[in-house]
């Protein structure tokens, strides 16, 4: 078909979020009344990706959250990253990001495993990241009074830039200095 890769790429830049290649197919088989493959559908995809990847563009066509999206590339980052910041009225606390981080770790987690790491209530900040779709209930934990279970949604995804949860950095990334009290930077 003449312009497939420019039908998908109408799609995918018309969607505020990844768009998976399910959803592609079935908006260009009913719109042309035909049934698409995946195989053709996919190179059409790369082909679009390849289109992007030149400077001359100041963004490209990602794989993100089982989907694809257009993003920004990182040379401009800097730049959108200082918009955002004065744009963004409705940051998340310190708190909040503790508590997701937690849950994008241990996740399926009920509240309580949750307190258990933070050492404070966690009701607000479970609130908050349910509010902005972030996490999500995912189910009820076996045991006593049967709690809630969190979990993060696409959106999380969408938010950090992941493909999926396997990009999170691995915890053994994570430096900790041992032992800093009361040392002091020499001069």
């Amino acid at each position: 078909m003449d312009n497939l890769n420019l039908y998908i790429e109408s799609l995918i830049f018309s969607s505020d979020k990844s768009m998976d290649l399910k959803t592609i197919k079935a908006a260009l088989n009913t719109h042309f009344q035909t049934k698409f493959k995946d195989k053709q559908l996919l190179e059409a995809i790369e082909g679009i990706k390849e289109k992007f990847k030149d400077d001359s563009h100041s963004f490209e066509l990602v794989e993100i959250a089982g989907g694809y999206q257009f993003m920004t590339k990182g040379t401009y980052y800097p730049l959108i990253s200082q918009h955002l910041r004065l744009e963004s009225k409705k940051k998340l606390s310190k708190a909040a990001l503790e508590t997701l981080a937690i849950i994008s770790y241990k996740q399926p987690v009920t509240k309580t495993g949750i307190e258990s790491i933070r050492g404070v209530n966690c009701d607000y900040s479970v609130q908050k990241l349910l509010d902005k779709e972030l996490v999500e209930i995912s189910g009820r934990a076996e045991g006593p009074g049967r709690p809630l279970l969190y979990s993060t949604t696409t959106k999380f995804l969408n938010h950090f830039g992941l493909k999926d949860l396997g990009e999170l950095p691995k915890l053994k990334e994570f430096e900790t200095e041992e032992n800093t009290i009361g040392l002091r930077e020499e001069e």
